[in-house]
C-alpha cells in the first residue's frame, strides 16, 4: 500500500475510525498562499471554502507576527502582558452595544460553552434555545444544540430546538410570514422551558444562519423572536464564527447586518488566520455575573503569540480593504451565479464572500442531495475546493478567504459551469 491509501490507513490506525475528511478522494495539501492551495503532487487548487485563513493563507504580516513573538515570549496567561489588552481594545472598538470585555480562548467551541454559562449566571436560568439545524461546537454543552449527531440518551430537557428558517420552504408558508412564524416557535419553546422549571437563559444563533444553509432573510427578520426572548428575560448569544470580521461585506459583524443588539458575541476560526484563537465578548455587567458565579481561566487563551497573531490578522483585514472586497466581489459572484442555467438550480443566495446555491429536483422542492454531492466532487476535480451545507446537504457552500478576487470568481464560476454541464442529472 502506497501514497494516499497508505496515509488514510495510517490516519485510521493512529486517530481511529470515522475521522472526517473532505471529498471522496481526499486532498493531501502541503502548501498554501493567498487563495491557493497545493497538493503533494504539485496540483494547485482555488480555495473557495476555507474561512480559517481569513486574510489569506500564510499572510506575511501574520506569519511574521507569530514568528517574532514565539521567538520572544510564549507563555500562559497568568502573567501580565500588554498585547492581549491591545487586541481586546482594537476588537471591541468595532462592536458597539457596550460589548467591551472579552475572554480569550482557543476555539469557538470553548467560546460558545462559556456563552451558555454567562447566560446561566446572568439570568439564574438554564434553558437554551437554538435552531434545529445549527452547529455551535464540540464541547459536551454546545454539542447538545447540534442535530448532526444527537446526544447519547437524547437531548437534555433544558434544550429546545426550533425549526430553522428556510428560503424555499418558509415557515408560515411565505417569506413574509416567516419572521412571525419563527417567533411563534420560539415562544412555544420558552413556554415549554418555563413549564419544565428551567426558564430561559438564552437563545444561541448564527446571525447569518450559516449551518442552516444561509436562507434568504433580511434585517429585522429576528425582531419578533427577539421581543419574545427579551420578554422572557433571556440573552441573545450571537455566534459570529462564520459571518464575522467583515465577511458579509456590508457590515463588519453579522448581528449588525441582521439589526440586533446581542448580549454576548462569540468568535473563532478566522480570528487569527489559522492560529488557534477564539473569544467571547460581552458587557461588563454580564462579565461580572459570570466571573462571580464561575471560576474560569484559560491556560493558552490570549497568550502573547496568540495575541500577536490576532492583532496582525485584524490589521491586515483593515489595511488590505478586505471587507469592501467582500462586498464588491460577493455581489459580482452572485451575479455570475444567477446567470447559470440548470434544471436543478432553485436559488442563488448569500452576502459578501459567503454565497452559494440550492439544488432541488422538482417543483415540490425535493432536495437534490446526491446531485449536489457529485457536483462538489466534480468541481474539486477541476481544481476548485468548495463544500455543501443545509439540512439535506443540497446547498452549495462557497466561503473563500477574504482576498478572493473577481478573477478568482471567474475561475470558480467557469469551472462550476463546466461541472454542471457534465454532472449526471439524477436526484
Amino acid at each position: 500500500m502506497t501514497g494516499k491509501a497508505a496515509l488514510l490507513a495510517r490516519r485510521e490506525r493512529l486517530m481511529g475510525p470515522n475521522v472526517p475528511t473532505f471529498y471522496d478522494d481526499p486532498v493531501h495539501i502541503v502548501r498554501g498562499h493567498g487563495v491557493w492551495l497545493w497538493d503533494i503532487e504539485g496540483r494547485i487548487y482555488l480555495d473557495a471554502y476555507n474561512n480559517v485563513p481569513h486574510v489569506g493563507h500564510c499572510h506575511p504580516w501574520v506569519a511574521a507576527a507569530i514568528a517574532a513573538e514565539v521567538g520572544t515570549l510564549n507563555t500562559h496567561t497568568r502573567y501580565l502582558h500588554e498585547a492581549v489588552l491591545d487586541y481586546i481594545e482594537r476588537l471591541t472598538a468595532t462592536m458597539g452595544h457596550d460589548l467591551s470585555q472579552a475572554i480569550m480562548v482557543c476555539t469557538g467551541s470553548e467560546a460558545n460553552d462559556i456563552a451558555l454559562r454567562v447566560a446561566q449566571a446572568a439570568t439564574g436560568k438554564t434553558g437554551i434555545i437554538a435552531t434545529d439545524n445549527t452547529y455551535h461546537g464540540n464541547t459536551s454543552a454546545v454539542s447538545q444544540l447540534s442535530t448532526r449527531r444527537p446526544p447519547i440518551g437524547g437531548y437534555p430537557s433544558h434544550v429546545r430546538l426550533v425549526p430553522a428558517p428556510d428560503s424555499l420552504r418558509p415557515l408560515g408558508g411565505s417569506l413574509a410570514a416567516q419572521p412571525a412564524a419563527f417567533a411563534e416557535n420560539v415562544a412555544r419553546a420558552v413556554d415549554e422551558l418555563q413549564a419544565a422549571g428551567h426558564g430561559l437563559a438564552g437563545f444561541m444563533f448564527c446571525p447569518f444562519f450559516a449551518n442552516e444553509g444561509f436562507p434568504v432573510t433580511a434585517p429585522g427578520f429576528l425582531d419578533p423572536a427577539v421581543e419574545v426572548i427579551r420578554r422572557a428575560g433571556g440573552l441573545l448569544l450571537a455566534d459570529e464564527v462564520q459571518p464575522g470580521f467583515g465577511r458579509l461585506g456590508s457590515h463588519f459583524w453579522g448581528y449588525e447586518w441582521l439589526g440586533v443588539a446581542p448580549d454576548v458575541v462569540t468568535l473563532g476560526k478566522p480570528m487569527a488566520n489559522g492560529h488557534p484563537v477564539a473569544a467571547l465578548v460581552t458587557r461588563p455587567d454580564l462579565m461580572a455575573a459570570f466571573r462571580t458565579a464561575f471560576g474560569y481561566f484559560n491556560t493558552f487563551g490570549g497568550n502573547p503569540v496568540s495575541a500577536a497573531a490576532a492583532l496582525a490578522t485584524l490589521e491586515a483585514l483593515e489595511a488590505d480593504g478586505l471587507q469592501d472586497n467582500a462586498r464588491t466581489t460577493g455581489a459580482y459572484a452572485k451575479e455570475r451565479l444567477r446567470a447559470l442555467d440548470h434544471p436543478f438550480l432553485a436559488e442563488v443566495r448569500g452576502q459578501g464572500l459567503f454565497f452559494g446555491a440550492e439544488f432541488v429536483t422538482d417543483e415540490a422542492m425535493t432536495p437534490a442531495t446526491d446531485f449536489t454531492a457529485r457536483l462538489v466532487e466534480a468541481v474539486r476535480a477541476k481544481g476548485v475546493l468548495m463544500g455543501r451545507i443545509g439540512r439535506a446537504m443540497n446547498i452549495l457552500k462557497i466561503r473563500p478567504p477574504m482576498p478572493f478576487s473577481r478573477d478568482n470568481t471567474d475561475f470558480l464560476i467557469d469551472r462550476l459551469a463546466e461541472a454542471l454541464a457534465e454532472t449526471e442529472i439524477t436526484p
